[in-house]
Parts: structure tokens; C-alpha cells; sequence
């Protein structure tokens, strides 16, 4: 029996019409759906009248579940793994399934499609030819600030993934240590309520004062440039 197949597959990170024609068939003809949240997941297959059976898979069980998932491809099951929005494996699910069905020479395939860091950086207005995409930076104060203080040079635009109740403590540790830069947020892309904030790190503070803010949010920051942002923190 020929192994099965592992497709990586891109899902809208919120407009339900961003899915490509190929992921739709995709989802259709394969054997089983590996979903980081089935209850987002379930508003696409819906929506597409797509019936394939779905289970879970999260940072919660990917362990037990890969196990699982590994075997029934070795089998010849082919399998689609989505999650909850945009692309798996970035600050999503995926990294471990995909390096075991590596290790078990199990055929992967990529259907591209929507990427909030990309979306987002593309229309920032901040340089594009070269970027370093963070993903969420750790909760521990200590490991967030070691990092930020590593590309204190760097001259990349950096690209960071945050959610609303720590996105104001960001902000205040990326101006102690990187300075007063220009700084992006774009806020819920293509949904009903996508903002995007402009302006430098001390005036998107301002503006976010008083603000309830909710929904998912990127975080892009203009890269160092000499002699154009102080930092007030001593290296």
C-alpha cells in the first residue's frame, strides 16, 4: 500500500472568501481534517459544503495526536492540516507533523494562501525587501527584553504577532529598548473592523490610552537606522 500524504493548508485569517479554489478541493478529497480550532475550521467547511471528517489538533495534544496522524498516513490515509487562520506552522501547530512525516518519508504538499504577517507587512508602508518574522515573543519579561535587545541593530523590518491585553506592554518595552521607531499595528485584517495604526512607537501608546482593544493583532516595526532612534536603555 502507498503511503498517504500530509497537505499543509492555508485557511482565511478572517474573511471566509480568501480561501483559493485548490484548498477547497483539498479539504474535499481528502480523508481527514487536523484542525488547531474545530469550531473555526467548521464555519469554512460549512460555508464550502465540505464533509470531511475532522478532528482536533493543537499545542494541547500535537504530541499524542501526531502519533496518531503519523500512522494512518503510513497507512495511506492523506490528511489536511489546517489552523485556526492563515498558515500552520507559523505560531501555529504543524512544526512537529511536518518533521516526523520527514522522518517517515511521508510526501507533504503546501497549499498557499492568507499569512496575517505577510498581509500585514505588505501593507504597512515599511520596507518589504527584508524582514524578520517573531511570531509571539515569550511571556517571561526577562526572554522577551533579551530578545529585543539582540536587534537593537538590526535593520530589518521586524514583524511580531501580540494579542490586545499585552500589546501596551510591548509597546512600552520596544521603546525603552529599540526607541521611538515607526510602528505599525494592523488590527483584525479583513474582517469587518481591520484597522491599521500608524505613527511612531510613543504615538501609538497615546493612541491606544483609554482603548479597549480586541481581535488578533500584528506588530511591525521599522528597522535601526543610525543615528535616527534613541534608546533609553544602557547596553
Amino acid at each position: 500500500m502507498d503511503k498517504g500524504k500530509l497537505f499543509v493548508c492555508a485557511t482565511p485569517i478572517g474573511n471566509l472568501e480568501d480561501i483559493t479554489l485548490r484548498a477547497i478541493r483539498v479539504l474535499r478529497e481528502v480523508d481527514l481534517i487536523a484542525a488547531e480550532d474545530t469550531r473555526k475550521t467548521v464555519k469554512i467547511l460549512n460555508k464550502y459544503n465540505i464533509k470531511t471528517r475532522m478532528i482536533s489538533y493543537n499545542q494541547i495534544n500535537e504530541k499524542v495526536k501526531t502519533l496518531n496522524l503519523i500512522k494512518r498516513m503510513i497507512d495511506g490515509a492523506k490528511i489536511a492540516l489546517v489552523s485556526s487562520g492563515g498558515m500552520p506552522g507559523l505560531s501555529d501547530p504543524g512544526y512537529l507533523l511536518v518533521n516526523e512525516c520527514i522522518n517517515k518519508n511521508i510526501p507533504i504538499d503546501i497549499v498557499p494562501g492568507p499569512s496575517a504577517g505577510i498581509s500585514a507587512l505588505v501593507i504597512s508602508g515599511l520596507p518589504t525587501n527584508q524582514y524578520i518574522f517573531f511570531g509571539f515573543l515569550p511571556k517571561r519579561k526577562s526572554k522577551r527584553k533579551k530578545i529585543l535587545k539582540n536587534v537593537i541593530y538590526q535593520d530589518k523590518t521586524l514583524v511580531f504577532f501580540e494579542s490586545p491585553k499585552r500589546v501596551e506592554k510591548l509597546l512600552n518595552e520596544i521603546l525603552q529598548i529599540l526607541g521611538d521607531r515607526k510602528c505599525v499595528i494592523a488590527r483584525e485584517l479583513t474582517k469587518i473592523y481591520q484597522e491599521l495604526m500608524r505613527g511612531s512607537v510613543s504615538e501609538l501608546l497615546e493612541g491606544l490610552k483609554g482603548r479597549e482593544i480586541k481581535g488578533e493583532l500584528v506588530i511591525l516595526l521599522d528597522g535601526y537606522k543610525q543615528n535616527a532612534y534613541n534608546t533609553n536603555l544602557i547596553i
